[in-house]
């Protein structure tokens, strides 16, 4: 159980309140994958911030003027106005999903501890309403490995109300914004708790969702790295779930893997982890080339491409 002090309840209720006072205002946002966004940004025009999504989606600098007076005071309760030398920054972006509001890492997403959300996001969470929704027995509880900001248990909370949802990570940054995401969407049945993969939960799972680190991060950032081949974490979930799930219960696990001369390793990979569990699964290419520009380094210079994968595996 986390412990707040008095100060950091009302940042956190500022911080929910910003969200409110964006979304009654008419705040939409779609966050894209970064590389998309710094070439955005570096369009003419685009240096500084000159709307509320300039400043909380494109993360740009700006001033005095630019926002209600209402909002930079509530950014300042919040704690995440950050007034440099190159003009002020949030130190936080809101992304619109599902009909929500989504409180996240600004851009860039290079801290240690940055909480992503981005287009991989909503491709997990559409995953999820679409197993939910496929379903011939209902979700009694469901858990988000890595939930990152909350989204994929937020989204299967709105459909699963009299559910028992658990969103796990093991980022305190991640903890909190899923926290104050549940709030914002009116889902107080999202428990948030820390737990290292399902070492931190007991009990069985109806559905275990999952948008872990899948990629190979020489930078090794938490919230990016999967590994030595970008899926050893995507791997260690779908070896803890199989031991976790329901008669009937189902992974959903978004991933990729970098193919190499037409062969699928994390695939290969996966076939090996899961016999001998009595589960039954599926494995699709979502989209068979992402993440392009990775390809110029020597991280992935052994792959022909990057693919965007979508394992699911059932208990029958």
């Amino acid at each position: 159980m986390t412990i707040t002090t008095t100060a950091e309840r009302e940042t956190d209720a500022a911080l929910v309140a910003l969200g409110d006072a964006l979304r009654a205002g008419g705040y939409r946002f779609t966050t894209i994958t970064p590389a998309t966004h710094e070439r955005v940004n570096r369009r003419p025009g685009n240096a500084r911030a000159r709307s509320p999504r300039d400043v909380f989606g494109w993360s740009r600098p700006f001033g005095p003027g630019v926002l209600p007076d209402r909002i930079v005071r509530l950014m300042d309760a919040a704690g995440v106005l950050d007034r440099g030398p190159d003009g002020w920054r949030s130190r936080v972006r809101f992304s619109c999903y599902d009909g929500e509001l989504f409180v996240h890492s600004a851009f860039p997403t290079t801290a240690p501890d940055a909480v992503f959300f981005g287009p991989d996001t909503y491709r997990m969470a559409n995953a999820a309403i679409a197993e939910i929704e496929s379903r011939d027995r209902p979700v009694r509880r469901a858990v988000d490995i890595g939930c990152g900001t909350g989204a994929g248990a937020i989204a299967v909370a709105k459909r699963a109300p009299g559910a028992e949802i658990l969103a796990v990570d093991i980022n305190p940054a991640a903890l909190r914004f899923a926290r104050l995401n549940a709030e914002l969407a009116g889902t107080p049945h999202v428990r948030v708790c820390r737990s290292d993969l399902l070492d931190g939960v007991d009990g069985d799972f109806d559905l275990i969702i999952a948008n872990p680190p899948f990629m190979i991060d020489p930078a090794g950032r938490a919230y990016r790295d999967g590994g030595p081949h970008g899926h050893e974490l995507s791997l260690d979930i779908a070896a803890a779930a199989a031991g976790r799930l329901a008669t009937g219960g189902t992974l959903v696990l978004f991933s990729s893997s970098g193919i190499v001369e037409g062969r699928d390793p994390f695939h290969d990979a996966v076939a090996g982890r899961l016999a001998g569990t009595g589960l039954t699964w599926a494995y699709r290419e979502v989209d068979p080339d992402v993440y392009g520009e990775e390809l110029d380094g020597p991280a992935y210079a052994h792959a022909e491409r990057i693919a965007l994968v979508l394992l699911t595996a059932t208990r029958v």
